[in-house]
């Protein structure tokens, strides 16, 4: 039996046992949370609001359809933060860690689930990749959790309570979870723009790449002067494609609602709402303010926002901001009468050009396939559905206040969403094949007209 099993394993691609494996986690921690130990006494919940908390969790999203602080008891908010950091790191990071931990030696097959879970291009290095990664991660998160406690205490009279909060709030902000435990989300800290601050810096250190900090630390502790550090091609696209649109949305948001929802506040208060609520299109799902408020244009913009979600190797989904960049480029650099895209004196692969586009059409393909279905199911307005729908794909967890009157059809929809936001729009593409096939023949090219 077992023999039978491991030969079948074998002859799963990567992203089938990637994918295999998200799904373990996900009935895992529906059990989890299920557990009478985690929901406060008198609670009681469906299976199916168990699993759509699980899956929302394990893909870091934060779409509920439940009040957190009103379900979880405290065993259940440390099993949701324990959900996070496997959905935020990755199944196979945390995984191969505690096997490491075990002493245990890394096969060739572990090294290619490594690869494929964060998204990397090289066999080699992904231990150490993996290790960099957990290391920088934990720590971010051990700050982040002292410095919102010690903050906190001004909040909270007991400083148990104050710490819970700075270490709930540090791992939803750094996995991009969008999960509170305030049941008001980032509304009672409204005006508290040190929170805020720390919060918009957590979920960007989790949502622009952990190749991206990695080559940061590496610049921060080079000793060696004596040559100039370069920052590869992806660096430099990642960061300045994820600042771009944190900038972008920002400047969209206030002036769309400079004389809707901005109308009575005053300057500082327009900037950081803004700011906050553009940054947490990434892949946050915090908010600091009722997002129903907004305008129909405004949601619009960020349903935009999220659909393009966070960076490739990040914590976020969406079709990434590298995608998007790419995109951009080509359409640039067509309309100039080029047929290659050239950027920071360097040349992008053309294969990389054709799985942009392919995730591009199928991240709007999926999206508007979904939109359509729960236009079906839900007696919701079209720019609800769209906000919501964009908000799954990209695993943020942003929503207009429509989760909990969601049928279990539109449910299972959203469920679907989150799932394939966490392991990527190539990695769903993927999942009916076995491995990447090269041609062995061509037949004769010919024109087609086209545009």
């Amino acid at each position: 039996m077992w023999v039978k099993f491991k030969k079948r394993l074998a002859k799963l691609s990567p992203v089938q046992i990637i994918t295999g494996y998200y799904f373990a986690a996900v009935s895992i921690s529906t059990i989890l949370l299920s557990l009478p130990v985690a929901t406060k006494s008198g609670v009681q919940w469906t299976f199916i609001d168990a699993l759509f908390t699980a899956v929302s969790a394990v893909s870091v999203t934060g779409l509920s359809v439940v009040n957190t602080v009103d379900t979880f008891s405290i065993t259940g908010i440390f099993f949701l933060m324990f959900i996070l950091q496997f959905g935020g790191i990755g199944i196979m990071s945390l995984g191969t860690f505690f096997w490491l931990l075990l002493r245990k030696k890394i096969g060739l097959k572990e090294r290619q689930l490594i690869m494929t879970d964060q998204n990397q291009t090289q066999l080699s290095g992904s231990v150490k990749l993996l290790i960099e990664l957990i290391k920088i991660f934990l720590i971010i998160e051990f700050i982040g959790a002292i410095v919102l406690g010690i903050h906190f205490l001004s909040y909270y009279p007991d400083w148990r309570e104050a710490f819970l909060h700075g270490l709930f709030l540090s791992i939803s902000s750094t996995t991009n979870a969008g999960f509170d435990i305030t049941g008001l989300s980032m509304i009672p800290y409204h005006g508290d723009y040190f929170i805020q601050f720390v919060s918009i810096l957590l979920l960007t250190l989790g949502a622009i790449g952990f190749p991206v900090l990695i080559e940061v630390k590496d610049f921060l502790s080079s000793r060696d002067r004596t040559y100039k550090f370069r920052f590869s091609l992806f660096t430099k696209i990642t960061s300045v494609t994820f600042m771009s649109l944190v900038v972008a949305g920002t400047v969209l948001i206030i002036l769309l609602e400079f004389k809707g929802f901005f109308v009575d506040k005053s300057w500082h208060e327009t900037f950081f709402y803004s700011l906050f609520m553009s940054s947490n299109t990434r892949s946050g799902g915090l908010a600091t303010m009722n997002v129903s408020d907004f305008s129909e244009p405004t949601l619009l913009v960020m349903s935009g926002m999220m659909f393009i979600g966070a960076s490739p190797s990040s914590v976020g989904g969406g079709i990434r901001t590298t995608t998007f960049a790419v995109m951009v480029l080509f359409l640039w650099n067509y309309t100039r009468g080029r047929k290659t895209i050239k950027v920071f004196k360097r040349e992008i692969y053309e294969d990389d050009i054709q799985k942009a586009t392919a995730v591009m059409m199928g991240g709007i393909v999926l999206c508007t396939v979904s939109t359509f279905i729960l236009s079906i199911t839900e007696q919701l307005s079209l720019t609800d559905i769209l906000f919501e729908v964009c908000s799954a794909f990209g695993s943020v967890g942003l929503s207009t206040g429509v989760t909990p009157d969601l049928s279990n059809i539109g449910k299972f929809v959203i469920m679907v969403l989150m799932f394939i936001g966490r392991v990527g729009i190539t990695s769903f593409l993927l999942i009916l094949g076995r491995r990447e096939k090269t041609d062995n023949y061509h037949y004769p090219k010919e024109k087609i007209i086209v545009g």
